[in-house]
């Protein structure tokens, strides 16, 4: 597949384009791994018990099988998790009652009816580009490769799977020239209104956060501006794990020192490094953002996956039209 891509003797640069032509190339199937776990939940299953289901099994999100249709109807993430948690938190001194007794189809019959989007899914038969494309484009982190002649749910895409495979494979490839070019002169990340919180920010306050303003983690920031730590949606799901998700007034920090997994600290970079370093550091990290810092640690944007597929793949297909 790679000789394809191969530039001509004589041409002087790699085309801008050459991920994009990359990505067209390859089937989502070439992805999706001979063994990996699949988790998924029959809308019936209520809903603690379906977030428990998710830390035990250490996945992030499943599809939900709806037995009387026959069909997946919808994927069940961390972020419904927090939204159930903004939404129906009162105190540490009231039960969350949906959360103790619902079954996800009651949860989202009552919650989904005025926002119900279809399920968003793929074939393994379409191309990478179109999978970037539907990620972005819908604003979704997570999409199911669905065989459309089993209906079977094959894998989990994410944007983090794909920039690896991307670079995994481009290493034979000739670079083109905007890998070399820094992240202030490419203009890529979010640089204005940074949702950040402070290490004494209540996790109530965090959550919503979340929901309003739909970003995925936030940095934390001491009284100097300094970025210490940062809380993710996936540190939400730890409450569900040590079951305490009925104290939501307790600080970041305190919520942050319950991390089960080893925590590196904040994988950072600076405006004037290169893309090919950034590219090289977010895969490496296996992280989901870089936290854009000055030479104090000052807290200056945020660049996600969903920027640099942006940059790499979807932008120089935009030119083209």
């Amino acid at each position: 597949m790679l000789e394809k891509l191969e530039l001509d003797d004589d041409a002087a640069e790699p085309e801008s384009d050459i991920y994009m032509r990359f990505m067209k190339s390859h089937k989502c199937y070439d992805i999706v791994p001979t063994s990996s776990k699949l988790v998924v939940f029959d809308t019936a299953l209520q809903v603690k018990k379906a977030f428990f289901a998710l830390v035990a099994n250490g996945v992030r999100a499943a599809p939900l099988w709806d037995t009387e249709k026959q069909s997946f109807v919808g994927m069940l993430t961390i972020t419904d998790f927090i939204i159930i948690l903004h939404r129906y938190y009162k105190s540490p001194m009231v039960q969350i009652y949906e959360l103790e007794e619902h079954k996800l189809e009651t949860w989202r019959e009552v919650y989904l009816q005025a926002t119900f989007k279809p399920l968003v899914n793929i074939s393994p038969d379409a191309s990478l580009f179109d999978a970037v494309y539907t990620l972005i484009k819908n604003k979704i982190h997570r999409l199911p490769v669905i065989d459309p002649v089993t209906g079977n749910a094959l894998y989990i895409l994410t944007h983090k799977r794909i920039l690896k495979f991307l670079q995994l494979c481009v290493c034979e490839m000739p670079k083109p020239a905007f890998m070399k070019q820094t992240l202030g002169e490419l203009g890529i990340g979010t640089y204005h209104e940074i949702a950040f919180i402070h290490p004494d920010t209540p996790i109530i306050k965090a959550l919503n956060i979340f929901v309003e303003r739909r970003v995925s983690a936030l940095p934390v920031v001491d009284d100097s501006g300094k970025v210490v730590d940062i809380y993710s949606k996936f540190d939400v799901i730890n409450l569900a794990a040590e079951k305490t998700y009925n104290n939501l007034d307790i600080t970041v920090t305190q919520a942050l020192k319950h991390r089960s997994q080893y925590f590196e600290g904040v994988v950072k970079c600076h405006k004037m490094e290169t893309m090919e370093t950034i590219v090289d550091r977010i895969v490496k990290a296996e992280v989901h953002r870089l936290v854009v810092v000055d030479e104090r640690s000052s807290i200056e944007g945020i660049v996600s996956l969903s920027d640099i597929l942006q940059a790499l793949v979807l932008s120089p297909a935009e030119k083209e039209n």
